[in-house]
């Protein structure tokens, strides 16, 4: 059988599953699942994923991710990767921890970005821990709900903005959104080709990739460009390099004008063209 294809383009979404190898415990203990995140924050930084959910369980994980560039298996590479030797190195072992490669849907996130973030929430609760949905630490779910900080990796602004325009009321909203589907059957279920999940038209623009034909580079339309908001979302808590670094980004990998950059952050469109420019092709440094 043949392994399915795997559909990567801007602004894709997807729901990811990563097992043990042979159904091994891959996080013995709160100490790896610390240095899990931590490795999954340093890759969200590196390219620029928008993680929208998450879930450390036992013996497997789950995620939702956005990407802004064709990047998700060289994330997910680094990802498992440098746990794999985390773990190695901490529990006397060697070789593969991950069971083959990683598991992968793309949805039509307009239409299942909710119900796909619930069912990863939900998993501690399908494997027996119905008590503990509210205090489980390992998931993105306490921070969604706003019970705790937001992890600097986690990115919930698309999922409570679907719930209204109120972040507090969105919250409330999450929290009996999340409970509601505690019985209701997981929407990966109706995933066609084994790695797709959206409405007939959807479906429709995905099947020539599938058939072997290269994707254009913009995605199919219903892929959005990545906002200016997401972008700079820690822009804050970057050094100046790192700014710039995302400067170039939104200008030059998501074609926003100097002066759109320069009214989100609050600089002259000058300054934004310097920093463009430093770096173009052809310009001496």
């Amino acid at each position: 059988m043949s392994r399915p294809v795997r559909i990567e383009f801007p602004g894709a979404t997807y729901h990811i599953t990563s097992r043990g190898n042979s159904g091994r415990t891959i996080f013995p203990s709160s100490e790896d699942r610390a240095v899990f995140l931590n490795i999954l924050d340093n890759v969200v930084q590196r390219f620029s994923w928008l993680v929208h959910s998450y879930v450390l369980m036992d013996e497997h994980f789950h995620l939702v991710v956005e990407i802004p560039q064709e990047n998700l298996s060289k994330g997910m590479r680094q990802l498992n990767g440098v746990y794999t030797q985390h773990f190695n190195r901490c529990h006397g072992s060697e070789g593969p921890i991950f069971q083959g490669r990683f598991k992968s849907v793309l949805f039509e996130k307009e239409v299942y970005l909710l119900s796909v973030c619930r069912h990863v929430v939900l998993n501690p609760v399908r494997l027996g821990s119905r008590f503990n949905l509210k205090r489980y630490r390992w998931s993105s779910y306490r921070a969604t709900s706003g019970d705790v900080e937001n992890p600097s990796f986690l990115y919930t602004d698309d999922v409570l903005a679907a719930l209204g325009k109120r972040e507090k009321a969105s919250r409330r909203k999450f929290r009996e959104y999340v409970e509601a589907g505690i019985d209701k059957m997981s929407p990966l279920l109706d995933r066609s080709n084994q790695v797709l999940l959206g409405s007939p038209k959807f479906l429709r623009e995905m099947q020539p990739i599938l058939q072997g034909e290269k994707l254009a580079k913009r995605g199919p339309k219903q892929s959005r460009r990545r906002s200016l908001r997401a972008i700079f979302r820690t822009v804050k808590s970057r050094s100046r390099a790192e700014r710039n670094d995302l400067i170039r980004k939104a200008h030059l990998n998501y074609g926003y004008t100097l002066s759109e950059v320069g009214d989100h952050l609050g600089l002259h469109y000058t300054t934004v063209s310097k920093v463009v420019n430093a770096v173009m092709p052809g310009k001496n440094n």
